[in-house]
């Protein structure tokens, strides 16, 4: 790996440049990516520039910032050091498994070469088997010094379906990416293929038509979370029907996640139609992650089932977005859809807190829009120029854009989440090559568990 120099009193666009010069076992992009984008730079080279230098940085956080016992992704990192719930070192397993998908990019791109990755993820594969798992699932946070489980609430205190899913939509790319790349390569492509044919996504059912988010062995299902769509688990709901050693029916999906088709939606916002029914209040839509969590590895080009065309969904979903920074209800600094825009679930300025348009206390979450550059590439590019250039290190640090910042209120956390970094990466390389959605899509049990369900998709053979 080459030795990483930091420039912090470089903009991100002069110090993109600068690490485009070095970068040369990065992959080009796409005829479809950042080259036929008309942007403020007017220069191919400085998109591609800055888009390799926003996915380097933020595979740092993966990188140098994991927690060195277990190899996994802290579940945050504050630059400040403050950590008010003694929880530098946890661990989360869905983030880890975006930082999985991230480790491809970062082998593809050149940030470190295979031998490093190769070494890093066996020690991870190694991790992941030895601690303690609920049915084959694992929980949403363990203690990464410790190996232990750490209860994100009283009764939810063992498996995590949903954080499960996220971290083996994770390791089947792995195991599609180093399938067939030297001997060493292979082993942890076969410890990432038995990890992930050890979940019982079938358990999970507690024999009902739906999949619930929790199962504890000393509370059972008393959490009592059906997991129903639409929101950001979908791709449970894939991988449960894609199993082939604990498959679910396909009832389960239809009855349970698709509401025996209350799931379709005919409501608009701002004149774009919603397509599927968000879980939130009439009239609204959820945070965008909804859009990204299950679209890291399960392509949504040309998806459709009988509910929804699922590019149209999440596009859309993308497009109110923009629709509601260009119309700033609340005249916030900095918004527009050629500016500021993008609300999700990030820190606040009160904490922690899920933002969508209804719900904008004026934060603005950098993972939202960047994470969303398949669906919305002319603005999301845009979004990062505008960083790049209006508020620079201010919202810019060690491990790439911090978690959320306010102009309207002078906010500038240097505080950093798993679960908002792992995307930008990933999402930004999808619409570049789209080699995470590629590697997702080709594995023989997705197709199958697709077809299972009644899915059509350009990528099902």
């Amino acid at each position: 790996m080459r030795k990483r120099i930091a420039y912090p009193a470089l903009s991100g666009i002069a110090l993109a440049l600068i690490l485009s010069s070095s970068c040369q076992n990065a992959t080009t992009s796409s005829p479809d990516s950042p080259s036929k984008i008309d942007s403020t730079s007017g220069s191919k080279i400085n998109e591609d520039s800055l888009l390799t230098n926003i996915q380097q940085h933020t595979f740092q956080y993966f990188w140098e910032g994991a927690e060195p016992t277990s190899g996994l992704a802290r579940e945050r990192i504050h630059m400040d050091g403050v950590y008010t719930q003694n929880d530098r070192n946890i661990v989360t397993i869905g983030g880890s498994g975006f930082g999985l998908m991230g480790m491809i990019v970062a082998m593809e791109r050149g940030f470190i070469s295979q031998e490093q990755g190769v070494r890093k993820l066996d020690h991870i594969m190694d991790y992941l088997g030895k601690i303690e798992r609920f049915k084959g699932a694992w929980a949403h946070w363990y203690d990464g010094e410790l190996g232990t489980a750490k209860p994100f609430s009283e009764k939810d205190n063992g498996g995590d379906i949903v954080e499960t899913a996220f971290l083996a939509q994770g390791l089947i790319a792995i195991r599609e990416y180093l399938k067939d790349k030297g001997d060493s390569a292979q082993q942890v492509a076969q410890k990432a293929d038995k990890l992930w044919k050890e979940i019982n996504w079938n358990h999970y059912t507690n024999g009902q038509n739906v999949i619930y988010w929790h199962w504890s062995p000393k509370f059972n299902f008393q959490q009592n979370h059906p997991v129903r769509g639409y929101d950001e688990c979908l791709i449970t709901y894939i991988l449960a029907a894609s199993s082939p050693t604990y498959p679910i029916a396909p009832q389960v999906y239809h009855e349970g996640w698709a509401r025996a088709g209350a799931i379709k939606s005919s409501a608009k916002k701002y004149d774009i139609p919603l397509v599927l029914k968000h879980n939130a209040k009439e009239g609204e839509v959820g945070p965008l992650f909804w859009e990204h969590y299950s679209y890291l590895g399960l392509s949504p080009k040309g998806l459709k089932d009988q509910y929804a065309d699922y590019w149209e969904a999440t596009s859309n979903h993308a497009k109110i977005n923009l629709a509601y920074a260009d119309l700033n209800p609340k005249g916030y600094k900095g918004y527009g859809s050629d500016k500021g825009w993008g609300w999700t679930a990030s820190y606040s300025i009160n904490g922690y807190d899920a933002h969508h348009p209804d719900n904008d206390p004026g934060v603005i979450s950098p993972t939202a829009a960047l994470s969303s550059m398949p669906y919305t590439p002319h603005e999301s590019i845009q979004f990062a120029q505008y960083l790049d250039k209006q508020l620079g290190n201010k919202v810019w640090g060690k491990y790439g854009y911090y978690d959320a910042y306010s102009e309207t209120a002078n906010w500038y956390p240097q505080r950093y989440l798993a679960i908002d970094q792992g995307p930008i990466i990933v999402m930004i390389e999808n619409y570049r090559t789209g080699k995470i959605w590629e590697l997702f899509m080709q594995a023989p049990e997705i197709q199958q568990g697709l077809k299972k369900l009644g899915f059509t998709s350009p990528y099902l053979k």
